[in-house]
């Protein structure tokens, strides 16, 4: 058997430069499949270097050189995997980037991008520095001791939030875990972050590896076919339903179906709500594109989940948003079909379950269905309910007076009037992925970009980065309130130092208002939520500080425009966009009482209010809640 030496962090970068995916054949001229496209499934690797990884899998990126692996330096652990989890997305989840850190707090670090990634079935590698695995000293700098387990490091915080976890403590144990990470990488069920922690001493020790391990290896991507019985009783189900309605969630994009879905809404005429995850599933203008839907959806896409018969969701995992806490599909016999890849999403709600690749079972539907249509009249009711809901996001877009700052929805009007078909917008949390789900207009398939799996304040500016170096077509947005900023505007350092050309917008309205607005009607009266100095009463309401975020993203080297006025931002936005630096536009905006905002939410959303309180705020949000909980129901 034929070996090569090397130490295992050596290993392990060889074997990641050798890893591909594949699925599909690509068209040849003459219309038939030719091979399958390739992909490499780790494309890079991020890294900070502490004492934990530095003369481990920082020599071994160093000694590689970057036609091996490509090495991406990052200012933040939790960025970085933000970064990677960006670019896996953009790249439909085909191909991937590691993230190393050392040991420690640099490896803790990982813990909430890890979680951001497994809950929204998106591949990263993560490979954290751990302790001594032969314990020359104990305890080292940086570890956690436990006395009931000896084994135990910070590293094993990152089990629960991951896919897959193993430390690897002798070097040829890498070779059975380095196969297993790849496997979970590329199954588009199992995929998520992927943990392979490497203690500091087994790094750097060297090993007789056989060359087949160093051989190019090809993961193929399936597309399994739903079962023919299953389609048999979804079609049944179809045939039946007067009102259905699809829910298209982020596996019609991460399947690249989103052909066959608007092949399937042109045949059937059925109306196609969407998740955060799903939006531009069909471009905005198709007639059977009806927006987002739940909590954050519009009235037309609300209104028909409330009386549909049939609800057909695709890749979607009914998060409490979707399906309005379990308030949202009301008519008495709605019944669900759901295709999905993953047996354990498809089976919700009681579903005749379809597990299948998205694309390939809306292929087998639109084929076995042929001849079935929804009834005209209920195509003219989803289409001028359509109208009506535009009306409201031309309104709420419109900009009467461009002399006066902007209110945030007329910052999206302003956006949306600015970018092109492929721009990519890009958000996470505060009150933005409300409004964007509700009004933003969807024009390509990879335009909108919400992490709403997990909300995570901090990941757009990094996310953007990522989406950047998969698309480096495309221009891309990051939009960031002052609370996301403030959580992890570092990266910005990253976008300057490689010259990757991001926007930011930074909408500046002084302090968490989407948990303000939360508060508010939850009883909690605005308590904690406003960036302001204390009063004398003790309470956050006096003036606002004088915080400079304009300055601050300058200082961290990008180009900033400000905007004070409608008109200037509209100015400002067009500049950013035709600027080949990564650029910043600052923009305060007016606050919610002096211009109209978005539409109000659609469908309620359970947050759970004090049962008992002596505040009046309090006592009415409860009967309120009392009033929406009845409502809520089980469907089995």
């Amino acid at each position: 058997m034929t070996t090569r030496r090397l130490t295992v962090a050596q290993a392990l970068v060889t074997f990641l430069a050798h890893q591909y995916t594949e699925r599909d054949a690509a068209p040849a001229s003459g219309g038939r499949g030719g091979a399958p496209t390739r992909h490499r499934l780790v494309n890079a690797c991020w890294g900070i270097f502490g004492h934990g990884n530095v003369a481990g899998i920082g020599q071994a990126l160093l000694e590689a050189g970057p036609e091996v692996m490509p090495y991406l330096q990052g200012r933040n652990e939790q960025a970085m995997v933000h970064a990677a989890v960006g670019y896996a997305r953009q790249r439909d989840r085909l191909s991937a980037h590691a993230v190393t850190t050392s040991i420690g707090p640099g490896a803790t670090n990982l813990v909430t991008g890890a979680a951001l990634a497994t809950v929204n079935r998106l591949p990263v590698l993560l490979l954290p520095g751990d302790i001594f695995a032969t314990r020359p000293a104990d305890p080292v700098l940086q570890q956690l001791e436990v006395p009931y387990a000896g084994d135990v490091s910070v590293n094993d915080a990152l089990r629960p939030v991951s896919r897959y976890f193993d430390r690897v403590t002798r070097p040829e144990a890498l070779i059975p875990a380095a196969l297993q990470a790849m496997r979970v990488l590329a199954d588009p069920v199992e995929t998520g972050a992927v943990t392979l922690a490497l203690p500091q001493d087994v790094q750097a020790e060297a090993y007789d590896w056989p060359e087949e391990f160093f051989a190019d290896r090809v993961w193929r991507v399936p597309r399994p076919a739903p079962d023919a019985a299953a389609l048999a009783e979804a079609v049944r189900a179809v045939r039946a339903a007067e009102r259905p309605l699809i829910i298209a969630g982020g596996g019609v994009h991460h399947s690249e179906a989103e052909d066959a879905l608007r092949a399937f809404a042109d045949t059937t005429g059925i109306p196609v709500a969407s998740t955060q995850a799903g939006k531009g599933s069909l471009r905005h203008d198709h007639p059977a594109d009806v927006g987002g839907i739940g909590h954050t959806g519009t009235a037309t896409a609300d209104a028909l989940a409330a009386r549909a018969d049939l609800v057909i969701g695709v890749g979607t995992r009914y998060t409490d948003f979707t399906t309005a806490s379990a308030t949202l599909f009301a008519a008495p016999g709605v019944r669900f079909v759901n295709l999905n890849i993953a047996s354990f999403d498809a089976h919700k709600l009681a579903a005749t379950s379809l597990v299948a690749d998205a694309r390939a079972g809306l292929e087998a539907l639109t084929e076995t269905l042929s001849g079935y249509r929804v009834a005209q009249a209920y195509e003219d009711e989803y289409g001028a309910a359509k109208a009506r809901w535009e009306a409201l996001v031309d309104a709420a877009y419109a900009t009467p007076d461009a002399s006066v700052r902007p209110s945030q929805t007329q910052v999206l009007g302003a956006l949306d009037a600015t970018v092109g078909e492929h721009d990519v917008i890009i958000n996470a949390a505060g009150s933005l992925p409300g409004d964007l789900h509700k009004l933003w207009r969807a024009r390509s398939r990879r335009q909108y970009h919400l992490e709403y799996g997990y909300s995570c304040m901090g990941y757009e500016i990094p996310a953007a980065i990522g989406v950047r170096l998969a698309a480096p077509d495309r221009p891309v947005w990051a939009l960031v309130g002052d609370g996301t900023y403030l959580m992890l505007p570092t990266e910005i350092v990253t976008a300057v130092q490689e010259g990757i050309n991001i926007n930011i917008v930074l909408v500046q309205n002084h302090g968490y208002a989407s948990i303000g607005g939360l508060s508010e009607q939850t009883g909690g009266e605005r308590f904690g939520t406003a960036y302001r100095y204390r009063a004398a009463d003790g309470s956050y309401t006096g003036g606002p500080l004088p915080v400079d975020l304009a300055a601050n993203a300058a200082s961290l080297g990008m180009h900033v425009i400000r905007a004070a006025t409608a008109g200037e931002l509209r100015a400002a936005l067009a500049a950013a966009r035709a600027d080949e630096r990564p650029t910043c536009v600052y923009v305060e905006t007016a606050t919610a009482d002096t211009v109209p905002g978005a539409p109000g939410a659609q469908a309620w959303w359970d947050v759970p209010v004090a049962e008992t309180a002596t505040r009046p705020a309090a006592v009415e949000a409860r009967k309120d809640y009392d009033r929406h909980v009845a409502a809520r129901r089980r469907h089995l």
